[in-house]
């Protein structure tokens, strides 16, 4: 009788494994990261179909470096800063991805009153944040009112010539955009929806701290996430197929003279926002919404940006700081979607 070669035998014979297994395997929930626009990206996905890490990592740089090519202020050849540094009168065609990007804080710059603003960039420098913070040797001081003033006079969202149709923008002279309150949470839209094109149909990505999630985990269960609440402890939030970001000033801030700020800056002050707001938080089905309405609502603050959210419908959670402990409230729409 032929006895059945065993398993090690296969082994030894070529079968299943001639080196080091494939990074893809085995097929079950898997973790990948990495670095990029100053801070961090990770990303959990079922594999099912045992693609290549590779390819996904791949992937996933692909997305994040076209985001970086067009949007980042840091670089000095992006389309951004090509735009910041033109002449005034010079019209410039927009990649479309650049162009929806600019497209969404225009809209919420119009519908908050210009509580979101992409000409901010002059008013994060002065602050000590960005590219082009005002002293390159890291030290912050409180900005004088002449240099305040002068920065608010290089801002200005209705000032953008910005023809949606065309996706051309005209730069009136002196004007700096600065996408940063918006351009995260899209690269996070950007690298789900081609991990989608990929084949992935189950994921949790995060860019920075704004996450979006895909289908569900095995065996079922929605992917869920925690949010920092200023020391609170609230249940996890169910990400089916929703976004969440967060704005507050627990992550950026400086300190000078017994004065701390947030990286957060209201445009229609030139100030940073107030302090009485720890956190708004955010839950909308693209990431590039969630992050750009954490940012309008958290320049509301705590009495305005929950009025706004309850009127365009919502999901969002306000963590107040109210004495000695914070003070969690949340939208109807938030609520629904935690019940």
């Amino acid at each position: 009788m032929t006895q059945r070669p065993s398993f090690a035998t296969w082994r030894a014979g070529g079968y299943a494994n001639a080196a080091a297994p494939r990074r893809a395997d085995p097929a079950s929930l898997q973790k990948l990261a990495g670095r990029t626009m100053g801070t961090t990206w990770s990303l959990v996905f079922d594999n099912p179909a045992m693609r290549a890490l590779d390819a996904v990592e791949a992937t996933v740089q692909a997305a994040l470096d076209r985001v970086i090519d067009q949007m980042s202020t840091w670089e000095s050849g992006s389309h951004i800063s090509r735009f910041n540094a033109a002449p005034a009168g010079s019209r410039q065609a927009l990649p479309p991805a650049f162009a929806e990007v600019l497209g969404c804080a225009l809209h919420w710059a119009q519908a908050s009153e210009g509580a979101i603003d992409p000409t901010v960039g002059p008013l994060v420098a002065l602050w000590g944040f960005g590219a082009h913070a005002q002293d390159a040797s890291g030290a912050v001081q409180t900005p004088s009112p002449a240099a305040l003033a002068d920065a608010r006079s290089r801002t200005g969202w209705r000032r953008l010539a910005f023809d949606a149709a065309a996706g051309c923008i005209t730069q009136p002279g002196g004007l700096s955009l600065d996408l940063s309150g918006v351009a995260k949470g899209f690269a996070v839209d950007q690298v789900a929806e081609a991990l989608q094109a990929l084949g992935l149909r189950d994921l949790l990505v995060e860019v920075g701290g704004e996450l979006r999630g895909l289908g569900q985990r095995p065996g079922g269960a929605p992917w869920r996430v925690r949010v920092d609440a200023d020391g609170e402890d609230l249940p996890p939030v169910a990400l089916n197929d929703l976004a969440i970001a967060t704005s507050g000033d627990r992550w950026h801030a400086h300190e000078h003279g017994g004065r701390r700020w947030s990286h957060t800056i209201d445009p229609r002050t030139g100030e940073p926002a107030s302090a009485a707001l720890a956190s708004v938080t955010v839950l909308h089905a693209r990431c590039m919404q969630a992050d750009a309405l954490a940012t309008a609502l958290t320049v509301l603050g705590a009495v305005d940006g929950p009025a706004f959210a309850q009127r365009h419908g919502l999901a969002a959670l306000f963590v107040c700081r109210d004495g000695s402990a914070p003070r969690v409230t949340a939208t109807e729409a938030w609520r629904a979607l935690n019940p």
